[in-house]
């Protein structure tokens, strides 16, 4: 399928995404970021290639809509959908379609509710569709679970775990789950914003559980750091006896008093890496895998998933209107 795009974050993802866009044929037909060492050049050199792609970066946003109408845009800027939703409206008052890695929007209800209503009647209005996804949340810790419970007659539990080496990821996540932090300025600079480490645990839980027809009782999540015994060293870091090495975190929804799902993510220095998802009930399964890149995930998904948000029906979307295969809780 033939696409207009448009890239709104020209970051790390970003860039990904702009590669594999045109990996599948799509046209980049524009690109907004604000930092200035990006603003004004050609995309093509924004991002490592070897030609120019004729389209020049620029930071203001009304003007890249211009030229010519995108049919969707990519939109990789921010894990909050309360910063997020100028960029997301912008968007849409343009009757252009948005698929977008914001954590939080794909599972918008649960700490946006209002929003969440807002974009939904904003985008049917304007005839277009909205999806937040990407790898984590969107796919590992709660859709392919969801997926996974398709054969099973009853479903008494589900645990996902996903675990990563924070030493071989870029910069900006080493900096985000806070490598080399003595632990006190960690949880500090976590409870103030300035250090997000990982977002959606609950969004993970609340989108596995709306595609399985669960109604939970309560949902908590809690992250926290993982101190290192022995030094160690990464290729931006240096990591002392004591200080934060990487981050363990999960979600937990309930049905009752009892857990029903249960996410972890593990984000280590020299951890082994892996997805784990077991189901208890009837049958009892665990499948485990040798890890997924998520840089590289996150901008597949968002890449493979462009086509179907552009023929979806207008409004706000999570993951389980697109996917419609899983155990059903009675």
């Amino acid at each position: 399928m033939s696409l207009r795009t448009l890239i709104y974050g020209v970051g790390p993802i970003g860039a990904l995404i702009a590669k594999y866009a045109l990996k599948k044929g799509y046209e980049i037909v524009g690109a907004i970021d604000i930092d200035p060492n990006k603003v004004g050049k050609d995309l093509g050199d924004v991002i490592g290639l070897e030609e120019k792609l004729g389209v020049i970066v620029t930071s203001k946003p009304e003007e890249a809509f211009k030229p010519r109408r995108p049919d969707i845009v990519f939109h990789a800027t921010t894990s909050w959908l309360d910063k997020a939703l100028p960029q997301l409206v912008l968007a849409i008052k343009n009757r252009v379609n948005v698929i977008s890695t914001c954590e939080t929007l794909s599972y918008p209800y649960y700490r946006y509710p209002h929003i969440a209503e807002l974009l939904d009647n904003y985008a049917k209005s304007h005839g277009v569709t909205v999806l937040g996804t990407g790898i984590n949340p969107g796919f590992l810790l709660d859709t392919l679970p969801a997926i996974l419970t398709l054969p099973h007659i009853r479903v008494d539990k589900i645990t996902a775990i996903r675990s990563i080496d924070a030493g071989k990821r870029r910069k900006s996540f080493q900096k985000k789950i806070g490598l080399g932090l003595e632990p006190n300025t960690f949880m500090e600079k976590l409870s103030r914003g300035e250090l997000t480490a990982h977002v959606g645990y609950a969004e993970s839980v609340l989108l596995m559980a709306s595609m399985l027809n669960v109604e939970l009782t309560k949902v908590e999540e809690k992250q926290e750091p993982v101190i290192a015994e022995e030094e160690a060293r990464t290729e931006y870091f240096e990591i002392k006896q004591g200080t934060v090495k990487g981050i363990k975190g999960y979600g937990i929804g309930y049905i009752g008093g009892k857990e029903f799902i249960r996410i972890e993510f593990h984000a280590i220095v020299g951890a082994n890496e892996y997805e784990e998802i077991r189901i208890e009930g009837e049958p009892s399964i665990t499948w485990r895998s040798t890890g997924t890149q998520g840089d590289m995930g996150t901008a597949a998904v968002i890449v493979n998933l462009a086509p179907r948000v552009v023929e979806e029906e207008p409004g706000l979307k999570t993951m389980a209107d697109l996917v419609k295969a899983s155990y059903i809780h009675a």
